[in-house]
């Protein structure tokens, strides 16, 4: 006996003996029944209601012409629905009243069915874009399959969230590795061997590409190697790197064999590090993807789990691929510039990324044409707070320094001044360059320059 065509069949049944059960299955659809014959006879059941049949409101036993107008309806888009078929499925269902019970056994099952095919489907697009080279379609069916468990997490009633298996409880088996095509490899090898042996190549890759984007984990943990030696901020070359590969007992436990750093310790490489870090995460987003879609898929056929588990399962399983697809749109992508139209939105951007903040909150300098003018009062300063008085000397107008003129000013209205090495002091009139004639500020003659 097969529980989920009994379950089916039952569902079908109650409806047939009391149409009235069809009001609580709204939440059930055509789509959740395995069976093509079932989907359309349930799918003819809501046509009949929807057209206002007059046996859904009639009290007593159901007539015969209920089952004779679904079977009728039903037959019209799948073959082979006979008149006593509705009989068969009246007599599946033992008691009409747990109809709502019947529906989420074929609910339950849809899950784990839907949740199965896109994780087959992911798979499948991810394998192909792993031979293309190519992203786009796994990332596009990672999104579909995100948006599916969402939608069934919101029709079973609970949240989507993430759930990682118990412990106690039997995992699935873990999924066959694929063998690592020897191009890939070679990859790897090539850019290992570019960070050793040229300095800097590390800082192109260090910030996004991570020791489990390799294939191969023993060239992830040579990766591991450089990137610590970087990280203390010390040298990196064959040796340093064969030393910390020692310190780290990699080729005592036997996670590094004795032929693997030897393409380290050649004459270097000439490549960019960036472009094979990019490909070598392109790898890894699909690796992760198909990796992703095997766990699921083998979660799907755990038909122990709840739905609410399978999805949270799901969710879960999709953390490593969420996480190199984070890195990948964040650091590889190219970021959108929007060009600016004209001259001035360029001066108007630029100086809003200027320190003096928006070119309506700068002030200019005050133009000063007379150095001994004093300078005006700000009234958008804050007011001076009070404070203890200070004794002060008597006031002297002392003269500005020369800015470029060397000369000693001298008198040219005949007003007298005392002229001293360290005090310029004006009495009455301004102050002119004894050899270009023009205020102290502005000339240029070599001279002394007063104290």
């Amino acid at each position: 006996m097969d529980p989920l065509l009994t379950g089916e069949q039952a569902v079908l049944g109650a409806i047939l003996i009391d149409p009235r059960q069809l009001s609580r299955l709204d939440w059930l659809e055509p789509r959740d029944f395995y069976r093509p014959a079932h989907r359309a006879l349930f799918s003819a059941l809501r046509k009949l209601r929807d057209d206002g049949e007059p046996v859904l409101d009639a009290e007593g036993e159901v007539p015969l012409e209920w089952l004779t107008a679904t079977a009728a309806e039903a037959g019209r888009h799948v073959r082979g629905i006979t008149p006593s078929y509705p009989h068969t499925l009246i007599a599946a269902c033992p008691r009409p009243a747990n109809a709502p019970v019947y529906g989420r056994m074929v609910l339950e099952a849809s899950i784990h069915r839907t949740v199965a095919e896109h994780a087959a489907r992911l798979l499948a697009i991810a394998r192909e874009d792993t031979g293309q080279r190519e992203i786009d379609g796994t990332l596009a069916q990672a999104d579909v399959l995100a948006a599916v468990l969402d939608d069934l997490s919101r029709r079973w009633g609970t949240q989507p969230r993430t759930q990682a298996p118990t412990p106690g409880t039997s995992q699935p088996p873990a999924p066959a590795v694929a063998p690592v095509p020897a191009a890939q490899l070679e990859d790897e090898q090539f850019l290992l061997a570019l960070l050793v042996n040229r300095g800097g190549a590390i800082e192109e890759v260090f910030d996004w590409l991570r020791p489990q984007d390799f294939a191969d984990p023993g060239h992830g943990q040579l990766y591991r190697c450089v990137g610590a030696l970087h990280h203390r901020g010390e040298a990196i070359d064959p040796v340093t790197v064969l030393w910390e590969v020692q310190r780290r007992g990699l080729l005592a436990d036997g996670t590094l064999t004795q032929q693997q750093p030897t393409p380290l310790l050649g004459d270097g490489a000439a490549g960019s590090a960036e472009w094979l870090g990019e490909q070598l995460l392109r790898s890894s987003l699909t690796r992760a993807a198909a990796g992703a879609a095997l766990q699921i898929a083998a979660h799907a056929d755990d038909q122990r789990l709840t739905p609410g588990q399978l999805i949270g399962h799901a969710l879960h399983t999709l953390g490593p691929l969420d996480d190199v697809r984070a890195r990948w749109s964040k650091d590889l992508s190219p970021a959108a510039q929007q060009p600016l139209a004209d001259q001035a939105a360029r001066v108007s951007a630029a100086l809003a990324r200027s320190p003096q903040g928006k070119p309506g909150n700068r002030r200019l300098p005050v133009a000063r044409t007379d150095p001994m003018r004093p300078r005006a009062a700000d009234p958008s300063a804050s007011p001076r707070q009070p404070g203890p008085p200070r004794s002060r000397a008597p006031p002297q107008h002392r003269l500005p320094s020369h800015t470029t003129c060397r000369s000693p000013p001298a008198l040219t209205d005949g007003v007298s001044m005392r002229t001293t090495p360290t005090d310029w002091t004006r009495l009455s009139a301004p102050t002119f360059c004894a050899t270009c004639t023009t205020t102290s500020t502005s000339c240029s003659a070599p001279g002394p320059r007063p104290q």
